[in-house]
Parts: C-alpha cells; structure tokens; sequence
C-alpha cells in the first residue's frame, strides 16, 4: 500500500534557480515518484521571489521578499502535512528550508532537521560576507539571525541542537566567529567524513535526531556533491564534497527514516546543463532514494 506524497514546487528567490522547478518537472520528477510507487499530486508553484542585488542592504539582501517566501513554503508544508501527505519541496536556494521547518512545526512541535549540504550555513547578518539568506539557515534555526527569519515558527530557537544534524559541509569555509554553533549536542560530519563511511554517517545522523524528533525534514542541496561529478550547483564545489551515488546513499537512508516527514531540493541551477543529461542523472538519483524508502515503510 502506498503513502501519499504531496509534490510541492517552490520557484526561487535567486536568479537562474526559479528554472529548477521547471526544468526538474521536465525532466520527469514527479512522473517517476509516480513509477517508484507514490502517489503524486503536483500543487503547482508558490508565487515567485526573484533575486535582486538589493544593494542597500549588503548584510541581508532581499529580506522583505525572502521572509515572504518563507511563509508561503511554511503555509503549503503545513497544508500538506495536515492532510496527511508528505511536501517536497523544489527550489530554489537553501532560505526555503527554513520556511519547511516552521511549517513542519506548526504541525508537529516535535520536528526535527537533517541536512545534507555542501555548506555548513552558520552565517548571520554579522558574519556574512555575501549578504544572502541561504547562507544562515542553520544559524537561524538555532535562533541566530536576522528577527524576521529566526521567528518564522514564532517561538526562538525553532530547533534545539538535539533534533538538528549537519552532513556533507565544508569544513574549511566556517568562520571562526560561528564554529560554537556546532559545539554538542549538536550532530555533525563533513564532506570526508561523510565520504569515507555514507551510510554510516547517515545512520548516525538519524540516530541523533530520531531520539528528539518524531517528524523529520529532510534538506539535500546539490551543492553536497563534488562539481567534477555532477556540476549542477548554482555556486560550484569542485574538488570538495560527495560523488553523486554517495549522497543518494546517504539520502536514501535520511528518507527511509519512519519519521520522515517532507524533502526540501535545492540549488539545482538547469542553465549548467543545457542538454538535460545531467538533470537527468539528478532525478534518478532522488527518485531511487525515495523509491528504496517507499519499499521500506
């Protein structure tokens, strides 16, 4: 018997990214949940916030629309997942998942993150150096922030340590100012870490957050894998990360979760790939791993 998903896309708040839905859709994503035993309702796009240079405000740029955003990704989560069904949720850049969690919380006080990511996103309006929202969503959820973006859910922090785990990171882009944010007890491990054992690392991950969340949101930004396997990340991470079947590992094992509540993609930028192979490759990927997570329920 399957369990129904709701496929939510999410048009982005970053130029390039808000032709991922559409080009994702194109490429067959909901067609294969579909095929790998979903039920699948597309419920369209969520009115779009395009990315702008927003120059008077170089430490949080685009605020007003980012915030927006984020609550409408918050409002259609948590529709989806009081009707009983699953939201994934395609970006777009990383600020949405901030957006998912609250909406999550609004149904499930007891939700809980994994994140799978290339980047760490420990970054607040005082340690930024681009200025953009996607680069402080974890900050956020541990009530570091922006007010606005920290208090999407209404109560501060909106996770504790314990229901949050990190996976994939670079280690090395950290700033020095924000590295106490993964002090114990919160989970982490970095791109080597996570490459030299995939499905360990995603058992630990899970391990941590199943003890204090009974609703998971699980986030994978492609930029986790290494760009010299699949160059499909809006800011390139060559030599660094994860291949591409290894982080399907590690994302098969986060979804097989019983807790698993709803999948944020993001950062897929389709103008890299302008023959459509490499989306391809991608919507095989997540198909797979939700696939292997519906032949485990």
């Amino acid at each position: 018997m399957t369990r129904p998903r709701s496929y939510i896309v999410i048009s982005s708040d970053r130029r390039q990214l808000e032709r991922g839905p559409a080009a994702l859709r194109a490429a067959g994503l909901p067609d294969r949940l579909r095929r790998a035993g979903w039920e699948v309702s597309d419920a369209g796009d969520l009115a779009p916030r395009v990315f702008t240079a927003d120059a008077a405000h170089p430490r949080a740029r685009n605020r007003d629309a980012v915030l927006a955003a984020c609550r409408d990704v918050a409002a259609a989560t948590g529709q989806a997942i009081a009707a009983g069904r699953i939201p994934v949720l395609v970006g777009g850049d990383c600020s949405i998942t901030a957006g998912a969690v609250a909406g999550c919380l609004s149904q499930r006080p007891d939700a809980g993150l994994l994140y799978l990511d290339g980047d760490a996103d420990l970054r607040t309006p005082q340690t930024t150096i681009a200025g953009n929202f996607d680069g402080m969503v974890i900050a956020a959820l541990l009530g570091h922030g922006d007010p606005g973006y920290i208090g999407l859910a209404g109560p501060v922090p909106m996770l504790t340590p314990r229901r949050l785990a990190i996976l994939g990171y670079d280690d090395g882009d950290i700033d020095p100012r924000e590295r106490h944010l993964l002090s114990p007890p919160l989970s982490h491990a970095d791109g080597p870490q996570v490459a030299a054992d995939p499905a360990g690392a995603a058992t630990a991950a899970l391990a941590h957050v199943e003890a204090s969340a009974g609703a998971i949101v699980v986030h994978f930004d492609v930029d986790a894998v290494d760009s010299a396997d699949l160059p499909l990340a809006n800011y390139p991470h060559h030599g660094k990360g994860l291949t591409f079947d290894a982080a399907i590992t590690v994302l098969r094992e986060l979804c097989a979760s019983p807790a698993f509540a709803g999948l944020v993609l993001t950062e897929v930028n389709p103008t890299h790939d302008p023959g459509g192979d490499l989306l391809g490759r991608y919507v095989d990927g997540v198909t797979a791993a939700l696939a292997g997570a519906a032949r485990d329920r």
